[in-house]
């Protein structure tokens, strides 16, 4: 598989038991089949400086690979939840607990994570879903409207080990033109989202604090 790094760091170097905990599937290290999204992603924090694309080549045969595409949007909002908080609320921290106990899965055994990736338009949703402002059955659709993306996540040494840098420097992304291509993606994203929630297709049945007490 050829994949793609979006990064501002000009040289980068895949290394196994790095990265940040509070990444959407905590430490690893993060690619996606989408060129232009990695430009995006390379460029979205607000450092006004060029961002870098450096492209990989990932040897999957033999590698274990949970795909939450195949999932239900629940249980990759409950992986999430083990890493970044949706909420800073006392009501938050003891009901997304629950959330997780009862949604998601363990994780431990597999060399790379395939899933949506959680940006700005994420946490949009994830508050208005953890605050009982989203009922389930608009969810996914919710995320659809979000155009998270698709990213890899290698996890584990194994993973590490199949991966190669191709050949030649990476790709120069120029901020301006691409951060504002980030921004207006998300800022259309929210609108969308905005008008589904307040919809009458919200009907507020089954939601994140009802949800958890179903058997």
């Amino acid at each position: 598989m050829i994949l793609y790094h979006g990064s501002p760091n000009r040289q980068v170097v895949p290394t196994y038991g790095l990265g940040e905990d509070r990444h959407d599937y905590g430490r690893g290290f993060y690619l996606t089949e989408s060129l232009e999204l990695a430009r995006e992603w390379a460029v979205c924090i607000p450092k006004e400086s060029n961002g870098y694309v450096h492209r990989f080549d990932l040897h999957i045969e033999g590698l274990k690979v949970f795909d939450f595409t195949d999932k239900d949007a629940l249980s990759w909002l409950a992986e999430l939840m083990k890493h970044r908080d949706a909420d800073n609320s006392r009501r938050y921290r003891l009901l997304s607990e629950k959330f997780i106990e009862k949604y998601a899965y363990d994780l431990s055994s597999y060399d790379v994570i395939k899933g949506w990736r959680a940006n700005a338009s994420y946490f949009y949703i994830a508050k208005a879903f953890v605050r009982d402002e989203v009922d389930i059955e608009i969810l996914e659709p919710l995320l659809s409207l979000g155009e998270l993306g698709i990213q890899y996540c290698l996890k584990s040494e194994k993973a590490f080990e199949h991966i190669r840098y191709t050949e030649g420097d990476p790709e120069i992304v120029s901020y301006p033109e691409y951060n504002a291509r980030y921004n207006e993606r998300d800022a259309k994203a929210r609108s969308r989202m905005r008008e589904l929630i307040d919809s009458d297709a919200n009907k507020l049945n089954r939601v994140f604090s009802t949800i958890i007490r179903e058997d």
